[in-house]
């Protein structure tokens, strides 16, 4: 049985949780989630206490879907938490001459290829170099954050041998392997 789907999810006062026929909305300012609420899950909104429960509508001991509750209640508590404070992911480059910078919605990479790396920034997702050699993705929805710091570290991955050269992520530990020498 899953303990995650028990606990209650808790939600500041500037945040409005709106439930409209299949959809749960998480809205702040101008920021907005939506998430499509399963048909087995009864969603108890308390708003003097700013309190959100979720229990099955099938509510009996051997219910077989308490993983998946837990799933929905952790997509959720991240939209809350993605609309309220948002979720920022850290890259760091790594060799000499690496660079990034941000110009008209694009990021610009150069990375020791030829030409220089073009990636389109998506929407609702905000990144600003503060150094030419760090990359701070900003935005509401965890996953698209990952998903956009993941494809920019695939561009260069830090290498394992000799110097570990390329992108990683902030505090991301690089094991350096033993190279085959020259006699």
């Amino acid at each position: 049985m899953s303990r995650i789907a028990r606990k209650p999810i808790y939600f500041d006062k500037k945040v409005y949780i709106v439930i409209k026929k299949k959809y749960i909305y998480c809205i702040k300012d101008k920021l907005s989630l939506k998430l499509k609420i399963p048909n087995f899950i009864n969603i108890n909104l308390n708003l003097y206490n700013y309190v959100i429960t979720l229990i099955p509508k099938n509510n009996s001991k051997n219910f077989k879907k308490w993983s998946l509750i837990g799933t929905f209640r952790s997509l959720l508590n991240n939209n809350i938490i993605g609309v309220s404070k948002g979720f920022k992911k850290k890259l760091i480059l790594v060799g000499i001459g690496y660079k990034a910078e941000v110009i008209n919605n694009y990021l610009l990479l150069n990375i020791g290829y030829t030409h220089i790396i073009k990636y389109k920034i998506p929407n609702n997702i905000f990144i600003k170099c503060s150094n030419i050699n760090e990359i701070d993705i900003l935005g509401c929805n965890k996953q698209l954050v990952g998903q956009v710091a993941s494809h920019i570290r695939s561009y260069r991955p830090p290498e394992k041998y000799r110097k570990g050269k390329g992108i990683r992520y902030f505090n991301e530990l690089v094991l350096i392997k033993e190279y085959k020498k020259k006699k």
